[in-house]
């Protein structure tokens, strides 16, 4: 049995340590959606690290050994949980498929990669979760071509509600390595961001769609 609070705050480390995640509560970041955000996560950068690397392959697939019990077959979620997912799948001696963005324009027209059976146990393997729409979306290609959908793993997520509701209404259990809560506590506790910014970082999780519109954010770092 692992233990899962350590784990959190062992990731959490890492990634701040690799910058893989950067935080700026000052200076925020601008998303693609247009969103402020005081975070910024690439967790691609794992891929760069050996030691991290396989730190987050074990966990994951421990995790999912005593979460979803025995499975069939590993998918990852293009792009960024592909190398993930390959890497979990070899931990595991499990076949590995994965899920385009879109289907192909040309040729079969796939959606999915690799080798798909009828009735086989997933896990889904995505790098983030913010949301959770687009890894919905691969649970949801897989469930279409016979797949039983056991829950998907992720190394991190922001914690927004919207990502919860959205796993609920689809029926999707799912769980992460690390969490932004884990995130902020490390880092306060290892003063790299003062104490005083943890307000403001924990009104961003509650409504980040809103968050640093109209408002002074501070002086910068």
């Amino acid at each position: 049995m692992y233990n899962k609070s350590d784990i959190e705050l062992k990731v959490a480390e890492f990634l701040l340590q690799i910058k893989a995640i950067k935080l700026q509560p000052n200076n925020p970041f601008t998303w693609a959606s247009g969103w402020k955000s005081p975070i910024y996560c690439d967790n691609r950068i794992t891929l760069s690290h050996p030691q991290v690397r396989t730190y987050i392959r074990q966990k994951l697939a421990q995790a999912i050994q005593e979460e979803f019990g025995s499975v069939d077959v590993i998918a990852g979620v293009a792009t960024a949980g592909i190398p993930q997912g390959v890497l979990v799948a070899q931990e595991l001696g499990l076949p590995f498929i994965y899920v385009r963005a879109k289907a192909k324009e040309h040729g079969t027209g796939s959606l999915i990669e690799g080798e798909v059976v009828e009735g086989q146990r997933v896990v889904v393997i995505e790098d983030l979760i913010s949301t959770g729409k687009s890894s919905l979306q691969a649970v949801e290609a897989l469930r279409a071509a016979g797949l039983s959908v056991a829950g998907l793993a992720a190394i991190f997520t922001y914690g927004f509600e919207k990502a919860d509701e959205n796993f609920a209404a689809a029926k999707c259990r799912y769980l992460t390595l690390s969490n932004y809560g884990a995130l902020i506590d490390y880092a306060a506790e290892h003063s790299i961001i003062a104490k005083s910014d943890m307000e403001l970082l924990g009104k961003w999780r509650l409504n980040p769609s809103e968050w640093g519109k109209g408002q002074s954010l501070g002086s910068g770092s």
